[in-house]
């Protein structure tokens, strides 16, 4: 009898592909987690002494089988091999490892690979058919190439906080490791172009990102409009500013219970339907809805703060209109919308540990692979993976 096939796991598209993740904190694991959810089988390397740096950066006082939340977030379903990078035995078997992996990816500041002999040149020698994936703070070139590669830093750098927040405020960070998760994605773009061309020429490529290469793209809409505009300094809405380049009514509103998010529309529209009297002067000139953005805003900000979202959703979204209430997580998770996407799972270990996290955001042929596997503890796979791979 053919023993069942569990399609989940055999026809991801990386099934059977090796990934050793030497990377750490977030943007380089954010990668491998990618690839791992896409069927990869992902090595994590890490130090004996302490292991991943990630294990101890604390969002909060909660900690699960004594490390961090995040670090059981990003790398859930690896394997660990604790390696002394500072031991010829350890580097060896490393580069031995690496002879057999068809990705590798690191991040370390610029010129510790290379002193450790593991840099793309000397790897290549070992395994040309590798894909090798590096992602830095600011690239290999220029004044800030040696500077901390972090991601507030990242932000600061990159001007992307200037689009954040009201125009009196001062420059505001996104509440979120946005230059990490981003250099992550994109250096995944680029592996997964490299394992297509390996297919076609045998032959491994360098893959390349920053954060702040990262966060130059992500702006590159309102970007390419300063650099075509005069480069103006973009002027953000003094009044519950939501984005610095698009008029009223864009933005998000407090209403009686809570607040809503009002995207592109126009104001006869919507003063029509809301019944708003005070935007009539505004209704005949459409270039007055972002020269007098502040003023049409705050007359829509009173009117709305006088009934409940759900009150003028039932107005606006029969109309067509393009807004949505704000959730906060808990009422985002009790939603029928966020419960059908089925986007949560739970993770274990044999030691006990269990913890609530998310799934890979890809679907693949209507599935979305659920890993049961948490986050492992420092090493724990070394002796399976030294043995067979003849470590």
């Amino acid at each position: 009898m053919t023993p069942s096939v569990e399609p989940e796991e055999d026809e991801r598209p990386l099934a059977g592909l090796l990934v050793v993740d030497m990377s750490q904190f977030l943007s380089g694991p954010y990668a491998s987690l990618r690839l791992m959810d896409l069927g990869a089988r992902v090595i994590k390397i890490e130090r004996p002494d302490g292991g991943d740096l990630c294990r101890r950066l604390y969002l909060s006082d909660t900690e699960i089988g004594g490390d961090s939340t995040i670090f059981h977030a990003i790398n859930r379903s690896k394997e660990s091999l604790a390696l002394d990078l500072k031991d010829a035995a350890d580097l060896e078997a490393l580069r031995r490892l690496l002879a057999r992996a068809d990705v590798v990816i690191q991040n370390f500041r610029p010129g510790v690979i290379e002193r450790l002999g593991l840099d793309y040149a000397a790897v290549r020698a070992i395994n040309p058919r590798l894909v090798y994936g590096s992602i830095s703070g600011y690239g290999d070139e220029g004044p800030w190439v040696k500077l901390p590669g972090q991601d507030l830093l990242a932000q600061a750098r990159s001007g992307v906080m200037w689009l954040n927040g009201d125009e009196g405020q001062g420059p505001v960070p996104f509440g979120l490791a946005i230059a990490d998760m981003l250099a992550g994605a994109a250096l995944v773009q680029g592996v997964l172009a490299a394992l297509v061309r390996r297919g076609v020429s045998g032959r491994g490529s360098h893959v390349e990102t920053s954060l702040l290469e990262a966060l130059v793209d992500f702006q590159f809409e309102v970007l390419t409009t300063h650099l075509n505009d005069g480069r103006r300094r973009p002027r953000r809405s003094a009044f519950r500013s939501a984005h610095a380049y698009l008029a009223a009514p864009y933005g998000v509103y407090p209403t009686k219970d809570g607040f809503l998010a009002v995207a592109m529309t126009p104001i006869p529209k919507l003063a029509g339907l809301l019944g708003i009297e005070g935007l009539e002067p505004y209704l005949a000139d459409a270039s007055t809805w972002f020269t007098a953005r502040d003023e049409i805003k705050a007359i829509i900000a009173q009117h709305l703060a006088r009934e409940t979202s759900d009150h003028w959703l039932s107005i606006l979204q029969p109309a067509d209109i393009w807004c949505a209430k704000v959730l906060e997580w808990p009422e985002l998770l009790e939603s029928e919308g966020f419960q059908a996407l089925d986007m949560l799972q739970l993770v274990e270990r044999a030691d006990g540990v269990r913890i609530t996290t998310t799934r890979s955001p890809i679907r693949v042929d209507g599935r979305r692979p659920a890993m049961p596997d948490a986050a492992p503890r420092i090493g724990q796979h070394s002796d399976a993976i030294r043995e067979e791979f003849g470590l």
